[in-house]
């Protein structure tokens, strides 16, 4: 078997490596595209957990999403991200002091579970792709269902995140970014899962099977409200609950 790796401390505060980081990433990003992020951070705690949920469409999500908000949000955020990246020693020492948590895709997913369990129960932020993989074309796909799991037992505050266009800055199978005319960083109101459910009729009937479908759903549709018409797929034309 491969070697075990040991797990990444929960990034608690911005070390010198995030703040660093997300200065040249933000500053790389600039090369190739115009950043807009819109949304009421003030609306977002400075403490206790918070599950940020985005889509998938692009490489570029992660730099768009942690190096734009570690700052705005005062906080650093968590990631969980695949083993083979901690191969490598230059990228595995980023990554552990980074906030990246190793996770095993060949295992069972239980392993990324505990690991996001753990960082939402000591409250601290944890980013999620509830698509689990990127989208081949930009659009929404169907979500796992782990995201509404983590969001229900956790108690943890969700903030949907829509990422617009970066599909077009680096695509899929792309080797480099390109340059193109600007992105969107859309932060949505952040909600309890449980509260949110509990007000409509999809838990009125709720079995744990139920809830979590229900649950997925009603997150999915948060952050496809928050995206161009175009990247809505799975989801589109669904008015997202109250």
């Amino acid at each position: 078997g491969r070697r075990p790796i040991e797990p990444t401390p929960i990034a608690t505060r911005l070390n010198p490596v995030i703040w660093i980081g997300s200065l040249v990433m933000r500053v790389l990003a600039r090369l190739f595209t115009q950043v807009h992020i819109e949304g009421d951070l003030e609306a977002i705690p400075r403490s206790g957990a918070i599950l940020i949920a985005a889509n998938h469409a692009s490489n570029a999500d992660p730099v768009l999403i942690g190096a734009f908000l570690n700052q705005r949000f005062g906080r650093p955020l968590n990631w969980l991200g695949k083993r083979e990246v901690f191969e490598w020693p230059i990228l595995s020492w980023l990554a552990r002091h980074g906030g990246v948590h190793p996770v095993d895709r060949g295992a069972a997913d239980v392993e990324a579970f505990r690991s996001a369990m753990r960082i939402l129960e000591a409250g601290h932020v944890l980013a999620v792709f509830p698509e689990g993989t990127r989208s081949p074309d930009g659009r929404l796909q169907g979500a796992k269902d782990g995201v509404a799991v983590l969001a229900l037992r956790s108690g943890a505050l969700v903030v949907p995140i829509g990422v617009g266009d970066s599909d077009r800055l680096w695509p899929k199978g792309g080797r480099m970014p390109r340059f193109t005319r600007s992105v969107s960083v859309r932060i949505g109101a952040p909600f309890r899962l449980g509260e949110a459910l509990a007000t409509t009729n999809a838990s009125a009937t709720a079995g744990h099977l139920r809830a979590k479908e229900a649950g997925t759903n009603l997150i999915m549709r948060r952050i496809a409200a928050l995206l161009p018409e175009r990247q809505r797929g799975a989801y589109a034309g669904e008015a997202p609950e109250a």
